[in-house]
């Protein structure tokens, strides 16, 4: 059964309003943000070190040692142009399968979100996609004068697939492209592959789809499945990955976008290039080192299972994820949450309209999580 019938047809400023209340901060006061919707105490610099980061969804344990010492070893290159890179770019379409000519960079999958919008959103075109769901490229949409066409999820969080199709189908003429997160943030929830399926072969087959797939790593559904295998195929689909979530290079900025080379020509001249000689040497290192990966992401389960368990013994219903962070109904407004947990050194995730009674966690340390519980009962009692 789905939560709301009506299909929501708005320009998207990525919630800020809430987020304003959550950062203590009145309307109209300024904000630092590395990306719509990705906003900062400001300013936290004497406390930083101290906090328990739980609210944007990085990698608490950092680069592997492997990754740190090819970035070292490229600060000889900081006061050059046209320096070797590793050649990151064919080591991410080996990475994959797929031809050199299938991959775009750019600094964080950020970045290459917005780059799909300058692309395929002219003014007045449409992007359609669920709410909640990670809204950069809605927000990106509003700049752009281009519309967002957002769909509800169901009761059980899910993102349904005959919505997208019917929607799509009904406003194709206007629609540049279709947006799927996958698994979904902040919901942590997968889209299965026979669900992706039907999306493809139900709309336009020259109808572009996005497929963000920032949390690939940590599924553990047997029915998910990357979408890569379908841009071999020829068919219009663009994969985005990042380097930011299981390699721990969040503040360094990689990014890239598996997809036809069509669509790759599409979008490259509105790409910035703006990537530093450390993360490119890193991002190799990154995807050789597969112990350090599976690490990561052993831990990063271990720890989810642990933090949704204790809080659902709480009596707190934990939304079943797929991802490196948990969505938790607490019954209370996230941005009474977010102040509270502030002043006992934690922080947690922002407001996500319209879930407005749930609280995103990210994994943290072990050391973070128990912070975390311990505070817990506390700030509910």
């Amino acid at each position: 059964m789905r939560t709301n019938t009506t299909v929501s047809r708005r320009h998207f400023m990525g919630g800020a309003a809430a987020a304003l209340g959550y950062l203590g901060l009145k309307p109209g006061a300024s904000l630092l943000a590395d990306e719509p919707g990705r906003l900062y105490f400001p300013p936290w610099d004497d406390e930083y070190d101290s906090l328990a980061k739980l609210g944007f969804n990085e990698n608490p344990w950092g680069p592997s040692a492997s990754v740190f010492e090819a970035m070292t070893g490229a600060w000889k290159y900081a006061n050059r142009y046209g320096y070797p890179d590793g050649n990151i770019q064919q080591a991410i379409a080996d990475h994959h399968g797929v031809p050199r000519d299938h991959v775009l960079m750019g600094a964080g999958s950020g970045e290459l979100l917005r780059v799909v919008g300058l692309a395929f959103l002219a003014p007045g075109k449409k992007v359609v996609g669920v709410e909640p769901s990670y809204g950069s490229v809605y927000s990106h949409a509003s700049g752009l004068r281009a519309d967002a066409i957002t769909l509800p999820l169901l009761e059980n969080h899910r993102q349904y697939i005959p919505d997208l199709v019917e929607t799509t189908n009904r406003n194709a003429r206007n629609v540049g492209f279709v947006y799927l997160v996958n698994p979904n943030n902040p919901t942590g929830v997968t889209v299965t592959a026979d669900e992706v399926k039907e999306l493809l072969d139900g709309i336009p087959e020259d109808m572009p789809v996005l497929i963000d797939e920032a949390y690939h790593h940590f599924v553990q559904d047997p029915q998910y499945a990357t979408s890569v295998p379908y841009v071999l195929e020829g068919r219009p689909v663009i994969v985005t990955r990042t380097f930011s979530k299981i390699y721990g290079l969040a503040a360094m900025r990689l990014g890239y976008a598996i997809a036809p080379p069509a669509l790759i020509d599409h979008m490259s001249p509105f790409s910035t290039g703006t990537i530093n000689a450390l993360v490119r040497w890193g991002g190799v290192a990154a995807l050789t080192d597969k112990e350090a990966e599976e690490r990561v992401r052993r831990d990063t389960i271990a720890l989810r299972g642990k933090l949704a368990s204790q809080i659902e013994q709480w009596g707190h219903e934990v939304i079943p994820s797929e991802t490196n962070f948990i969505m938790v109904h607490t019954g209370r407004e996230a941005s009474d949450l977010g102040t509270a947990f502030r002043e006992r050194g934690i922080h947690v995730g922002r407001p996500f309209p319209p879930m407005e009674q749930y609280l995103r966690v990210s994994v943290g340390t072990e050391e973070e999580i128990g912070r975390l519980l311990e505070a817990w009962p506390k700030v509910f009692a």
